[in-house]
């Protein structure tokens, strides 16, 4: 039985794995994941079916309305971060369907409960399952724009107020 548990800079082959299968038209290097992990490992989780990795989850405190270019190293999490910023979440074809994800962005969002909104990239035309969280079309001006570009031509900027 697959299970969410806080991820370690030991599954960053697997986080690949799981990136490279879901993510072929948006790589990220396996630097950005081990950075993550290193700056705030209470917001990056792994999906775990026995001994391999399934699925995983990046997330991290940023500026409101200022997420990070896709595949670059943060170097710090902004000492005055407002918002929470969920990265990815990502779970392998064959475990998909199964209530993973909702899990996850549920863990997520508690983590998240110390900000004031949590905000996301959607890819892949994911907006509807977001909404199911409360998110929804966030402010993006023309910096934000051209950053979502970076993410594909169906990207949109989400965000929604914590509790």
């Amino acid at each position: 039985m697959a299970s969410w548990r806080n991820a370690s800079i030991n599954d960053i082959d697997g986080i690949a794995l799981v990136s490279n299968e879901i993510h072929t038209d948006l790589p990220e290097s396996k630097d950005v994941f081990a950075e993550r992990i290193r700056l705030f490992p209470q917001g990056c989780m792994v999906l775990v079916d026995g001994q391999k990795v399934c699925g995983y989850t990046i997330s991290h405190p940023i500026r409101s309305g200022q997420p990070p270019t896709l595949d670059t190293l943060l170097g710090a999490i902004d000492a005055n971060a407002d918002a929470y910023y969920i990265h990815d979440v990502a779970v392998s074809k064959r475990l998909r369907g199964q209530g993973h994800a909702a899990e996850c962005v549920d863990r997520l969002l508690k983590v998240a409960r110390q900000f004031p909104e949590t905000c996301l990239i959607s890819v892949y035309g994911t907006t509807s399952f977001w909404a199911r969280f409360g998110f929804v079309p966030g402010p993006v001006g023309p910096a934000l724009s051209e950053k979502l570009r970076g993410y594909g031509v169906d990207a949109k900027y989400l965000c929604r107020r914590n509790e």
